[in-house]
């Protein structure tokens, strides 16, 4: 059967609702599972489209787009935004609430997110267990690419910054480390708050404390629903997550802020 002719498209039909509506199957009773269930899907698609997005902002910077990176990034924000508000949802279930479906979830863990890890490849992380990047093709082409940091030296230089060679011809599959010569530019780039370069900055900047943001209310939502206990699939639960906080995945762009400072006290 043939898609339907725009005149007779109804918003069931575009939106496959009859799919989308049919992809909650609880494996209990309890009430509160299909909750649970729903919030992870919602962050699925969500994931979706904040790597859609990524895609598009990491073309637009290497283009030298100043205005098309900026909105791109500041609805990367806005969503990463969204997706910690659904953790308000998610608390609302009691630790009693969730033991009642909890044994069902098996050895399934959030920790197993392949999107997630996508998207941790998009802002540089390098370093993942040899069986994902054996097991998902997708994980080790992001490994592959540019991040969102490369993308961002190149916008500079585009830009007319004298942005250090070697950070421009390293190579993407190692990890982004802190580069002195880059906050050197940096700094010559924040001198003029009122460029474009700045706002771009301070638009990854945002991103960066979004995805920060997320990490911490995840740490804290898995502490109220299961306290110090292994996650399901015998992950780390909330240990492994509180290690992941505070590292930013830019983080000359949050280094070179010290720098600005003390150049500004010298200044005077």
């Amino acid at each position: 059967m043939g898609e339907p002719a725009p005149e007779d498209l109804t918003y069931g039909a575009y939106l496959r609702l009859d799919r989308l509506l049919d992809c909650q199957e609880p494996r209990t009773g309890a009430h509160d599972e299909l909750l649970f269930v729903i919030i992870h899907q919602v962050y699925e698609l969500w994931f979706k489209q904040i790597l859609h997005e990524g895609d598009l902002l990491r073309r637009r910077l290497e283009d030298g787009d100043s205005a098309g990176s900026l909105a791109t990034a500041r609805r990367i924000t806005k969503i990463l935004k969204t997706v910690v508000g659904q953790l308000d949802v998610l608390e609302t279930m009691t630790p009693r609430q969730f033991a009642s479906f909890r044994d069902a979830l098996g050895t399934s863990s959030g920790f197993q997110s392949a999107q997630f890890r996508l998207i941790e490849a998009m802002l540089g992380r390098r370093r993942f267990p040899s069986s994902d990047l054996r097991d998902d093709p997708d994980l080790r082409d992001a490994v592959a690419r540019r991040s969102l940091m490369d993308s961002l030296m190149r916008y500079l230089s585009v830009q007319g910054h004298a942005i250090p060679a070697e950070a421009l011809r390293r190579d993407p599959s190692e990890p982004w480390t802190a580069d002195p010569g880059v906050q050197e530019a940096l700094l010559k780039v924040y001198a003029d708050e009122r460029a474009p370069a700045v706002e771009v900055c301070e638009a990854l900047v945002d991103i960066d404390e979004g995805v920060q943001e997320w990490r911490y209310r995840h740490v804290k939502m898995v502490e109220r629903t299961i306290g110090a206990k292994l996650g399901t699939g015998g992950s780390a639960g909330a240990d492994y997550l509180r290690s992941t906080l505070f590292v930013p995945a830019f983080p000359d762009l949050w280094e070179v802020r010290s720098q600005i400072e003390e150049t500004a006290v010298h200044a005077d």
